[in-house]
């Protein structure tokens, strides 16, 4: 997959459709959720064991974070032969190059062992499934910037945040003026030297 920027990231908004895998009369049930906090992932779960009472294992990877280097991720194979259902869900979250999104695989055994190998292929084949379907969205990260300055130097200032198309997300114009605005984290180094070579303007990361 193509490789993001360090201020860009893929994830979801909503839960993608459940999507169906048979293999050797064994069936997966595989679903994609947005999700950002452990109790997210505990509260699906729960759901899916309701919709699912007679399946037999709900194996699951996530990842969180939006910055390469704070990823947290964790696998779980419910029950399956170590590292034969989580991992190669993880798998595709990395394959994807996607994040803060839970993959779960619900599987009814269908009477007909599948060996390790045949169920790390149905478990990656059914989250690439999963993944496929899913509305999957690039968004870049922001830093956000308080300015403080005073109100004879605004023109100045406005110049700035008009050229560099500043994203403004509060202000106070009065004769002490704070300004609170969004760049992309790519340019925000400059944007800063930008203003701190400026005369009666302060500036600092929030």
């Amino acid at each position: 997959m193509e490789a993001l920027t360090n201020d860009t990231y893929k994830t979801i908004v909503k839960p993608s459709e459940e999507v169906l895998f048979k293999a050797k009369n064994s069936k997966f049930y595989s679903h994609v959720f947005p999700v950002k906090t452990d109790g997210e992932v505990k509260n699906i779960l729960n759901f899916l064991k309701k919709q699912h009472p007679k399946a037999g294992h709900f194996c699951y990877a996530y990842q969180r974070g939006t910055e390469k280097t704070k990823l947290t991720y964790r696998v779980n194979d419910d029950g399956e032969p170590s590292n034969s259902a989580g991992m190669p869900i993880y798998g595709q979250l990395q394959a994807f190059n996607v994040t803060n999104i839970l993959i779960v695989v619900v599987r009814y055994f269908g009477g007909i062992k599948l060996g390790v190998g045949g169920l790390i292929n149905a478990y990656k084949t059914s989250a690439q499934l999963a993944l496929e379907v899913s509305n999957i969205k690039e968004f870049t990260i922001k830093t956000a910037f308080l300015l403080k300055f005073d109100y004879k130097v605004m023109n100045k200032v406005m110049r700035v945040i008009k050229m560099k198309q500043l994203d403004i997300i509060n202000q106070k114009l009065e004769l002490n003026c704070e300004l609170t605005f969004l760049i992309r984290k790519s340019e925000a180094n400059n944007i800063e030297d930008i203003f701190k070579s400026m005369y009666e303007v302060s500036i600092k990361k929030i």
